[in-house]
């Protein structure tokens, strides 16, 4: 997110986290648009999740502090030690980005002690959301024993198919949805209408 008017909006429908990002290599690099100051004013509804890519910890840390953040998602080859360090100052989502033959359970066992929640994504060639999604079947018949995220392309569309996934027994542990650039009308500006309309899908 970009705009704090539209963070205001997710709040109000119900939506529980937004996610600003750090990086800034992305086009939706928060910093371009607002400050800390500004959203720690902003007595918003949501969680702010701030997301970063191989930074350092003092990095993190300032902006967590300034912006008043209340989750990390680190995105990058950071290691389960790195990871640690963090999540003792504040909660840590681990995203881990999937290919068609990756080992997800290989993938995410040095991070089980190291973090509170996991993001699966889709590789893509660099570190940024590719709009894809990777095989949602991969996570059947797993015990992932953490929640997590899921994420990867998710489309205005997808609502049966989310219900349908919720109904597999890994899905115990699906904590929350990603939802990105398929809801976007430019980098880091939702259309607020196909966000509530997805949303209300979902909890019918």
């Amino acid at each position: 997110m970009t705009d704090l008017q539209q963070m205001h909006q997710l709040g109000e429908m119900g939506v529980e986290f937004a996610g600003m990002i750090f990086y800034h290599k992305s086009p939706r690099f928060v910093l371009k648009h607002l400050n800390g100051v500004q959203v720690k004013r902003a007595k918003l509804k949501v969680y702010k999740v701030g997301v970063f890519v191989n930074a350092s910890y003092d990095e993190i840390i300032n902006h967590v502090e300034n912006f008043g953040l209340d989750m990390v998602q680190l995105h990058g080859d950071e290691t389960p030690k790195f990871c640690e360090k963090v999540s003792d100052y504040i909660s840590v989502i681990k995203a881990f980005r999937i290919t068609d033959d990756d080992n997800i359970p290989w993938k995410i066992k040095d991070y089980v002690e190291a973090v509170d929640m996991y993001m699966f994504d889709t590789m893509g060639a660099g570190y940024g959301g590719t709009g894809k999604k990777f095989n949602w079947n991969m996570l059947k018949g797993l015990n992932i024993g953490k929640p997590f995220f899921l994420s990867g392309g998710i489309e205005p569309t997808d609502a049966a198919a989310i219900k349908e996934f919720a109904k597999e027994e890994v899905a115990k542990d699906l904590f929350a949805l990603d939802m990105n650039s398929k809801f976007e009308t430019m980098p880091g500006v939702k259309d607020m209408e196909l966000v509530k309309k997805f949303v209300g899908e979902l909890r019918r």
